[in-house]
This record gives C-alpha cells, structure tokens and sequence, in this order.
C-alpha cells in the first residue's frame, strides 16, 4: 500500500467497473492499494450489487456496485522506500519481479528520484516508517450494519385510511358496535387503558381484537380499523412484537380481497414481506430464503392437534386450534401461496375453517 502525495490525479468511477490492477484510493482517503481481484455478487434478480476487491497487500473491500470510488490515474503507485517494503512484507505498489522490488527485498538502500540531499532522504524515510505502522494493518471487510428500521413508504401509507381519532377511540368505537360480543369486552377494556405500540401484549391484544371481530363477528369495518393500528408499525428487529404485526397484516390482506380492495391489500402483503429483504450478506440472504421457503412448503396446520380434540370430544379446543390453522393459512395467502398449496386452494380450506370456528 502507498500513500498518495497530493500531486496524483484521481478520478471517479462506479465500483462496478472496478478491474484487476486499479489503484483504489482506500475509505481513509489517504492511502491507495492495487487491485488483486474484482468479484461482483448479484441480488437474486441477477443485478450486480456488492464488489469485492480483493488487494494486493491482502485484505478485501466491500463496495456498494452502484459506489463511486476514486482511483489514481497515475500508471504505477509511488515509489516506495526501503522501510516501506521492509513493514509491507513485500505488499508494496512495485510490480512483482522489478528490478525495484528486487532492490528493496535484498535491502539495498535506493536512489531518490529527485536527488535530494542525505539528510532530508533521512528524514523522510523515518516519516514514511512511522505512517507505514498503518499503512501495514490489512484492511478488513466492513463490518454488516445492522438491519435499518424497514416500514412502509409514504404512497403506501396514502392508500391506508388514517384511524378516526385516538388509538383508544378507534378500539372504544369497536367494543360500542358489538355491546354483547364477550371477547371483545375484554380486550378493549384492557386496551382503554392505553395502548402503547412498544409492548407486545398491547400489539397482541390489538391483534386479536382484530381476529375477534372479523371471524367471529364477521365485522370487517371494524376489523380493519383496528388491525390498521398496527399495520402502519415498522419492523424494529424484534420477532415477538413482530408476531403480532404480521399476523394483523395477513388479516388485513384476506379481508381487502374480499372486499375487491385489491391495491391496498397488495400494499399489506408488501409490508408483511418487508423484513425478509433486510438482510444485507448475500449468503445470509439467500440461506434465509431457501428456509423461509420450506416453511411455507411445510406448513405447521396442526392436523394432529384438531383430531386429538374431535376424538376427545373437546369444541372449545377444536375451536382453538383451528383459529392457529386459520393464521397459518392467512399468513400463507399473504404470501400468494406455496410450491406445496396453492392460492386457490387456500381460499378454499380459509373458508371451511371460518366456516367451522363461526359455527
């Protein structure tokens, strides 16, 4: 690696049109390195997005494809004096088999370019051995941010009709629309006393609140308004709080299509999705996928448990279990179906399993 001296002219260019050879200006901005290898990873659509340049002096830089980095122009980086090659171990910019490189390896003290005097080689040369105790530490990978807050984008929001009043007077409109509905009592008289999106029993009882009055009330309007409360959340990393957001979301999507409200159920399958893009390691990624699939291939529908309580003679555990298989499958139709199941026949078996927990 070689320090530039403020001379060199430099340009700026994509780092998807990095080659093998370019001289990088490194993210200190005062040192530059040879590129040994340009290797270019693509998204899952084939798109260039993340350059690894591996250096000659070892070490490999992450670079966004759509970057603008700078290179020198110059032919060759400078070159470097004795203690620079002695503290590189050989990592210098002087190609490989030169005459230079020769010189340096066997310690021979070398000529300056521009003659000066003995004293001031000295003195630069003491210079470059102490900046060079950095210019020897190999640079690593960038480490991997942590996934950003993802949430919906402002045309997304534009299409989700804002809550009419406070949080507590939407869930109080609910409870006043269905005065004999049990469940729906208890949830919003534990919600009235104020409903915090940090807490994941408040998101869960908003959750469920929804689910009650939908599939047991059949009150979409009211549903919606409630499950819209959450539906607006972004995902903060947490999958507990999440739970509930994503299974509001599934809901929310079923009831839009069925009300023929198919761009705004679009955009909740959208945000329903929304985390599965964050990761940002290629690898990580694609490992997310392929599991993220199989879980969908091979849903949990809790067959076992639904016979277990027709055998048992038990309504009330049938009933629950069905209301797990009905978000399975809700979550599955969020997602357009699965190589296993398709969406036709998720319509088909989401309607005989609200028409068995409405019975």
């Amino acid at each position: 690696m070689t320090h530039p001296p403020a001379s060199r002219n430099y340009s700026e260019q994509q780092a998807g049109s990095l080659r093998a050879g370019d001289h990088l200006i490194l993210p200190d901005g005062n040192r530059s390195a040879e590129i040994h290898r340009v290797d270019v990873q693509t998204d899952d659509f084939g798109t260039p997005a993340m350059v690894l340049a591996t250096l000659s002096g070892g070490g490999v830089l992450r670079i966004a494809a759509g970057s603008l980095v700078r290179v020198t122009d110059d032919a060759e980086p400078d070159t470097p004096t004795a203690s620079d090659t002695d503290d590189d171990d050989g990592a210098s910019g002087a190609p490989a088999g030169s005459d230079d490189a020769d010189d340096s390896a066997s310690g021979a003290p070398e000529l300056p370019a521009s003659g000066p005097s003995p004293e001031p080689e000295e003195e630069v040369s003491d210079a470059a051995e102490s900046d060079n105790t950095t210019a020897a530490v190999v640079v690593p990978p960038q480490p991997v941010a942590p996934p950003a807050v993802s949430g919906p984008s402002e045309a997304d929001l534009a299409l989700i009709p804002a809550p009419d009043g406070t949080p507590e007077s939407v869930v109080e409109a609910a409870a006043e629309a269905h005065p004999g509905a049990v469940g729906v009592l208890l949830l919003s008289e534990r919600l009235a006393k104020g409903i915090n999106t940090k807490s994941g029993s408040c998101l869960k009882d908003l959750s469920d609140l929804a689910h009650e009055l939908f599939v047991t009330l059949k009150d979409a309007e009211n549903a919606l308004a409630v499950a819209d409360l959450l539906n607006v959340l972004p995902f903060d990393g947490n999958p507990d709080r999440w739970a509930s957001v994503e299974s509001s979301l599934a809901l929310s999507s079923y009831m839009c299509r069925q009300l023929g409200q198919d761009q705004r159920a679009g955009i909740y399958e959208k945000m329903l999705r929304a985390p599965e893009a964050m990761e940002t390691d290629p690898f990580k990624a694609r490992i997310n996928a392929k599991v993220r699939q199989r879980s969908l291939n091979e849903p949990n529908l809790y067959d076992k448990e639904i016979f277990r309580s027709i055998d048992n003679a038990n309504p009330d555990a049938e009933r629950d279990w069905r209301l797990l298989r009905l978000e399975a499958l809700l979550f599955l139709r969020a997602h357009g179906g699965s190589e296993t199941i398709g969406a036709a026949e998720l319509e088909r078996r989401i309607g005989n399993e609200l028409e068995s927990v409405r019975a």
